[in-house]
């Protein structure tokens, strides 16, 4: 016998060889019924697919979802930081509009005053302790101001200057509780009624115009503005409106209380105003 078929080892993988072919032959027949193992492990396939597919698709989608929520989560912050954006715009918008119909109205009031030298100027600083009492402007006497100037707003007075530096000025309201803080004013009517702006009532939010002689007719809404007669002040700066008319306590004056015309809460834009050289100097 050859060589060849004495090797038993080669024997032995030729014929196992011969088997996996023919096995695989038989397995790839189509009409030929499943062995019992074949059945266990296609079995045991299909249930372990049923088994782990469905947590699977669960942490896949798990994970999908929270990538969407993340995805959403930074679009939100995207449209939340243009909304932002959008307010803070409209805010600085309305405040542009107020300050520019402000500088314009006060504009228009130096052309009403051409008799008087005017100074525009911008408040800087305002204490909270000392809402009611003192401004301070962003002019001083590089640009003209003077102490003892008139000051006004858009609507009618609201002080005068009472300090001035180089580059700023402070100017003191007309509702501080100083007792120096005297103008001297008149109601606009027929038969004019003098008397002084002295003092304000924080509670009635009021000026008080004092002196008023006690036979004088003086009527709630009648426009009280400046006399002229103080050496200072140009006359018919506006202050403001009667509102109520009291008897002092000896029954010799009267008292009025005058609502502001300017509105003391809310000042931004001012004119400083000079008399002009020519001016008579009859006063405040």
């Amino acid at each position: 016998m050859p060589q060849f078929f004495q090797n038993k080892r080669l024997m032995i993988v030729l014929a196992a060889i011969i088997l996996l072919v023919a096995l695989l032959g038989y397995s790839l027949r189509s009409n030929r019924n499943l062995s019992i193992p074949e059945q266990f492990i296609k079995d045991t396939v299909s249930l372990t697919e049923k088994v782990f597919n469905k947590p699977a698709q669960l942490i896949a989608g798990l994970f999908n979802n929270m990538a969407d929520l993340k995805d959403t989560y930074d679009e939100n912050q995207v449209l939340k930081s243009k909304l932002d954006k959008y307010v803070e715009l409209s805010v600085r918008e309305k405040a542009l509009e107020k300050e520019n119909k402000e500088l314009k109205d006060t504009m228009g009031i130096k052309k009403s005053l051409s008799d008087y030298d005017t100074f525009q100027a911008t408040v800087t600083i305002r204490d909270p302790d000392k809402w009611q009492q003192i401004i301070t402007i962003d002019k001083g006497s590089i640009s003209g101001i003077e102490k003892e100037m008139a000051v006004i707003t858009s609507k009618g007075l609201i002080g005068k200057v009472k300090n001035v530096s180089k580059f700023s000025s402070t100017v003191q309201l007309l509702s501080s509780s100083d007792r120096t803080n005297r103008i001297s004013a008149k109601i606009q009517q027929k038969d004019t009624v003098f008397g002084l702006i002295e003092g304000y009532d924080v509670e009635k939010q009021a000026l008080l115009f004092k002196r008023i002689p006690s036979n004088a007719k003086v009527k709630k809404g009648q426009t009280v503005v400046t006399s002229g007669l103080g050496g200072v002040f140009p006359a018919n700066l506006v202050i403001g409106k009667v509102e109520e008319v009291v008897p002092d306590e000896h029954g010799l004056t009267q008292t009025a209380y005058i609502k502001p015309q300017a509105d003391f809460n809310d000042i931004n834009h001012v004119l400083a105003v000079k008399r002009s050289i020519d001016q008579p100097q009859k006063g405040e």
